[in-house]
């Protein structure tokens, strides 16, 4: 499975641009992570691209991501991916062993934070967010409420980096491809 062919499946499955966008979010961190942490550059981005591609067909916990686990298998999709896309649900009892498990489940609930705290912004582009910042939005558990800040914590734990370097690693990487994750911001206008 390449990079391709798991965008034509997020594509057949995932109608919703948010949702297609926050998949290419967790894939631009977790590619980035491939290149330090000198894991398959490809597998790992075809797993976060892969991640939530269920969620519409399967909205209801513990359904997803078990149900679309299958799916996946059909399709060809590597054992290696599939266990990866089912441990970043903490209810599937796949616990996180490998870098790639470690790093999906620490980049999908930051992804979408940041995502959130770039479109509070005055340009809504994710050049504006600073780690400072989010740490304080964090806190705020008004702002982006549906997101889980224990799996931020525990994601940043499990892979063993301190929280400020993780954000700040997974800005930089979303930054990298702003323009792709409708991040670039609005241009200013001049009357």
């Amino acid at each position: 499975m390449d990079r391709q062919q798991a965008w034509e499946i997020v594509c057949e499955f995932v109608k919703s641009e948010s949702l297609r966008k926050h998949m290419l979010a967790v894939e631009a961190c977790v590619a980035a992570y491939a290149r330090k942490l000198s894991g398959d550059e490809e597998t790992w981005a075809v797993a976060a691209l892969l991640h939530d591609f269920d969620w519409e067909i399967h909205p209801n916990l513990p359904d997803h991501p078990t149900k679309g686990e299958p799916i996946l298998a059909e399709r060809g999709v590597s054992e290696e991916i599939r266990r990866a896309i089912l441990s970043h649900a903490d209810f599937t009892g796949v616990p996180r062993v490998s870098p790639l498990e470690k790093t999906l489940f620490a980049c999908d609930e930051l992804a979408g934070f940041l995502t959130a705290c770039a479109y509070v912004k005055p340009g809504r582009s994710i050049q504006e967010v600073e780690t400072k910042s989010v740490r304080k939005k964090l806190k705020d558990k008004a702002f982006a409420r549906a997101v889980n800040r224990d799996d931020i914590l525990n994601g940043a734990a499990e892979m063993g980096v301190d929280l400020d370097q993780h954000i700040e690693f997974c800005i930089q990487a979303m930054q990298a491809r702003a323009a792709e994750l409708g991040l670039a911001g609005t241009a200013a206008t001049t009357a």
